[in-house]
């Protein structure tokens, strides 16, 4: 009976040890599969765009000329965690009715340099934003916002700046947010978020085992049931997350959600008392802004 078990204590083992054996080589491959490649429409994004230097890193943005004569200006601010290129079906349309059209993708995000480790912050990406208008020489000027989710609290943080009228920052003329969580009691993130925000052990584990099935079905029900992405778009945005390694810093980024409750007053009372103009989106998903802030302030 003991030498039974001992062989079979031993037989055991040594399944274990030839599972690890064949399983190490799959892991190291599955960790180092490379990022897909940019569909032709991103790939035309990327070489349609720009970089301009911040600090020593690279931000990737869009700027084009719309209407002759008209003096509007519209700033679109991406969402969380994707890039500029969210606003791709909707660039001509608003060429037709501004200006000048300017996108950017975040530090961190899209075509932009993503540095780890770094300490990602919405104060930082406000910085960006004023950063770039004043390379495109247009510090001076009245400036449109059109932003979502993640890029809400960005232009928040934007408003605020301009309320206290310091110098040098940005002169918002109109703003709109749409979708998202600008009231931090009012969003619920995914197991999945509350994971990697909080910057636990697993976090570091869980961002290099991301792959785009994990992404794709977290992503698409956040979306209105008529506004859901194909899986070519999804490929879209996921080649976007995966240049330069930015699965890597997801757990980094998402450190907004707890800077959105550390900064609440300073966010919300900005929108609170705000005396600029603000418009709505119109459709199933650019309702919630509108709707929450009835509710919170009614």
């Amino acid at each position: 009976m003991i030498r039974s078990h001992r062989l079979e204590t031993e037989l055991m083992r040594e399944w274990w040890v030839q599972v690890g054996l064949l399983a190490m080589p799959l892991l190291a491959a599955y960790l180092h599969i490379p990022p897909p490649q940019l569909s032709p429409a991103l790939h035309s994004w990327k070489t349609s765009g720009k970089f301009f230097t911040y600090k020593g890193l690279r931000i990737f943005y869009q700027d084009s000329v719309g209407v002759v004569g008209s003096p509007e200006i519209v700033v679109l601010l991406h969402g969380f965690p994707t890039s500029s290129y969210d606003w791709y079906k909707i660039w001509e349309g608003l060429t037709l009715r501004f200006h000048r059209v300017i996108a950017l993708d975040f530090l961190g995000f899209g075509f932009s340099d993503k540095p780890r480790p770094h300490h990602y912050s919405i104060f930082e990406q406000a910085s960006i934003v004023e950063a770039l208008l004043r390379h495109l020489g247009l510090q001076n000027r009245r400036i449109n916002l059109l932003s979502h989710d993640y890029g809400d609290i960005v232009a928040q943080e934007l408003l605020y700046r301009y309320k206290q009228n310091r110098s040098g920052r940005l002169t918002i003329k109109s703003l709109c947010l749409s979708n998202g969580g600008i009231f931090p009691e009012t969003h619920r993130p995914l197991l999945l978020q509350k994971l990697l925000k909080d910057g636990g052990v697993l976090s570091p584990i869980l961002t290099r085992l991301m792959n785009f099935f994990v992404f794709s079905r977290g992503l698409t029900p956040v979306f209105g049931p008529y506004t859901r992405p194909s899986e070519s778009e999804l490929w879209d945005m996921w080649a976007g997350i995966r240049n330069n390694d930015g699965n890597l810093v997801i757990d980094s980024l998402l450190q907004y959600i707890n800077q959105r409750k550390k900064f609440r007053r300073r966010w919300v009372g900005a929108l609170a008392s705000v005396t600029i103009p603000r418009k709505r989106c119109r459709g199933p998903q650019c309702r919630f802004w509108m709707t929450t802030l009835a509710t919170t302030h009614s």
